[in-house]
């Protein structure tokens, strides 16, 4: 049985991965920070909850200790993740963005997610097929943003672009130091989910497709890769 944990699933995608990963057999845990959304989540899915707020330590190891102390993991997710909007969906753009804005970003899209793969590597190192699942965003394709015939180009916001393509990178690092780990970054593309005030073209079924497909991949897989449901996304 393959036992995966996936942060911030108490909604929008994290929800529907673990939804879809429960229905392909896996053992999943639902992290969320708010725990009787959490355990509300975990019920309706036939999922195990645990306390996970990746802005916090002692929250991290006290996750870490319980699945370790329940047989261990073989699939982390790090899906937990927020945009930044203002109210009215607005976007913080390029002129706007201050030091403060882009470190709340940073603390749980970057620092978060550094803060939960550092504490769970132990586990699935332990695994005999670990895989690491790094949600991203066509937003954080350096090349695509660039580029005036991509829809992404007209996006004016830096802080959420810029995290994601932290995760990128560290994807890229962690998949070369861990070769007998699946590593990979996923674009799930625009999703209609809480994160972009509800203004996504897709559905979460959809948008959590490439998730669950990169959370099974076969151990002699791709590893270091960043992926949508199209293919290969350009760095």
């Amino acid at each position: 049985m393959t036992t995966t944990l996936i942060t911030g699933a108490n909604k929008g995608l994290g929800f529907e991965t673990a939804r879809q990963l429960i229905a392909a057999g896996h053992t999943v845990y639902i992290g969320a920070r708010n725990a009787d959304r959490g355990r509300l989540a975990a019920e309706q899915l036939g999922a195990r909850f645990v306390t996970l707020d990746v802005t916090d330590d002692a929250s991290v190891a006290a996750a870490v200790d319980a699945i370790d102390a329940e047989g261990g993991l073989d699939v982390l997710i790090n899906n937990a993740g927020i945009e930044g909007r203002t109210e009215g969906n607005g976007i913080v753009d390029a002129a706007q963005v201050t030091a403060g804005s882009m470190r709340e970003i940073f603390d749980t899209n970057v620092f978060g997610t550094v803060r939960v793969i550092h504490a769970f590597l132990p586990l699935l190192t332990r695994s005999a097929s670990p895989v690491m699942v790094n949600v991203s965003s066509g937003l954080a394709s350096l090349s695509q943003v660039a580029s005036p015939d991509s829809p992404t180009y007209f996006y004016p916001g830096v802080s959420y672009p810029a995290s994601k393509a932290a995760v990128n990178m560290l994807t890229i690092q962690l998949a070369k130091q861990f070769p007998t780990m699946r590593i990979n970054a996923v674009e799930p593309g625009f999703t209609k989910t809480d994160l972009n005030g509800q203004t996504g073209t897709q559905t979460v079924d959809e948008g959590a497709a490439i998730i669950v497909r990169m959370a099974q991949v076969a151990p002699d897989g791709p590893t270091g890769q960043f992926v949508s449901s199209h293919g290969i996304v350009p760095w």
